[in-house]
């Protein structure tokens, strides 16, 4: 193809034998005649050789770090554009050069970054997105910010400074950007990668970490606010499932217990609008079936607009909690269960009481707050959505259960499900055993689900069931 002939490709690589050639193959499959550049960054393992009998020229990186090699490429090609490929992918698609170039013939991007699904991307939720969230907003769209798949002209990707180390892919989003470049995310579909350790992985985080900040910090994006925001930033990621994804690795056991009517007496927002004066204008939204529960959850959200975060905190920790939560989940906890909390209503309010009742963790929604002051709007936690659910778009609590199958062994983990209303009927559904307390609707009690009047009842029935 003609386009083919504006492009070179280069790949950084440090000791990956295992990847180099199939990645190298994909390439030659697709554009033969395409120049193939692996810079390698002193590997001590078959990477160069391999790469070699691949069909590609490699070269010693002048400096040990990604974006240095990156650099290096730039330096090396006399080609208008160019295409950075990970060395450790498989998977790829024979379509890839072609949804990698097509932005950049067709006029349309200066620089293109793929978006693809894969397992793992914990740097990127719990770090990259969120700190993009509050100093890049605008770019806070992109799926896959440190995806190291991106395609641009070599122009523009000269004039940009390329961090060494993990930073690079982020740091050449952001300064793209920055410079007025059109950036667009196109999809490449599901690509795999190896695993990274723990201790690579914090590396990661604190790299891109720095990657972002410095950035925020020359283009003047730092304030007090910021810094608050943050704060909010920080206690929404212990929300993520993939928080919770890290804890499955040593559990068998999980029980997800529902908030309001069942951990609490009562529900969050009524004492919340109690304590803001805000009942009349709650009870317009409270229980309408007639509407879909999206609009319904975005009606509720702005009748606490403008009430204040330590508000939301003052009502959580003086919420009645049922009478023997506490101790049937100490029980529980204490035989090896992983025990959730489970909640349509606010993380802010599920947190707190995660920890009175000492939870391991807690999966609700996330009022937005800026400065500290809510802004009555929630954004849905990914959890309760599941691409794989008939209509991925069905914000369920039964997607919670879908996400914690996906993370463990197949046939691996028993899950008990615990709640008290409707909107719980779909998590009891898909658990293994579900329990009702002072069920709230006759459709509860119709269920293959045991109906019980103290929670103590519960971790009786999964403490002898786990026994036997």
């Amino acid at each position: 193809m003609e386009k083919n002939r504006k492009l070179s490709v280069v790949i950084p690589a440090l000791n990956e034998e295992r990847h180099i050639a199939e990645v190298i193959a994909v390439v030659r499959r697709q554009a033969p005649d395409v120049e193939v550049l692996v810079i390698d960054d002193g590997s001590i393992d078959a990477t160069v050789e391999r790469a070699q009998a691949a069909g590609a020229r490699v070269v010693t990186s002048s400096l040990l770090g990604k974006g240095a090699s990156m650099v290096d490429g730039l330096a090396l090609i006399d080609t208008p554009w160019v295409l950075f490929l990970d060395a450790d992918l498989g998977g790829l698609r024979e379509d890839l050069i072609e949804r990698m170039t097509a932005p950049l013939a067709d006029g349309l991007a200066d620089l293109v970054k793929a978006r693809f699904s894969r397992s793992g991307g914990r740097v990127t939720e719990l770090t990259a997105k969120p700190l993009l969230r509050v100093f890049f907003p605008e770019l806070a769209h992109f799926v896959q910010p440190l995806g190291g798949i991106i395609a641009g002209t070599t122009a523009l990707l000269r004039t940009l400074t390329l961090d060494d180390d993990y930073g690079v892919d982020v740091g050449i989003l952001i300064d793209a950007h920055l410079k007025g470049a059109r950036v667009v995310e196109v999809e490449i579909g599901e690509i795999v990668n190896d695993s990274q350790p723990l201790d690579r992985l914090s590396l990661m985080a604190q790299q891109v970490s720095r990657a972002i900040m410095h950035r925020a910090k020359a283009s003047n994006r730092f304030s007090f606010e910021q810094f608050l925001e943050l704060e909010e930033v920080e206690r929404q990621s212990r929300g993520t499932f993939e928080r919770v994804a890290r804890r499955l690795a040593s559990a068998d056991k999980v029980a997800l217990f529902d908030m309001d009517g069942t951990l609490i007496e009562g529900r969050f927002v009524e004492a919340m609008a109690k304590h803001s004066g805000r009942e009349a204008e709650l009870a317009q939204w409270l229980d309408r079936h007639d509407i879909d529960a999206s609009t319904r959850s975005d009606s509720i959200a702005q009748v606490f607009k403008f009430v204040h975060q330590r508000d939301f905190l003052r009502v959580a920790r003086a919420l009645p909690l049922r009478e023997d939560a506490v101790e049937a989940i100490k029980r529980l906890r204490r035989e090896g269960w992983l025990v959730g909390v489970v909640s349509d209503s606010y993380f802010i309010a599920a947190d707190i009481v995660r920890r009175r009742v000492f939870a391991d963790f807690a999966i609700a929604h996330f009022m937005s707050f800026g400065n500290e002051i809510s802004t009555g709007t929630v954004r849905i936690n990914p959890a309760f959505r599941h691409g794989d659910s008939p209509s991925p778009e069905l914000v369920s609590k039964a997607n919670v259960l879908r996400h914690l199958r996906d993370q463990a062994r197949p046939g691996s983990l028993f899950i008990a499900a615990i709640g008290d209303n409707l909107n719980d009927v779909p998590m009891l559904a898909g658990a293994d055993a579900g329990f009702t307390i002072a069920p709230k609707h006759e459709d509860l009690r119709r269920g293959p689900w045991r109906e019980v009047q103290r929670l103590g009842e519960v971790s009786d029935a999964l403490l002898g069931a786990a026994t036997t």
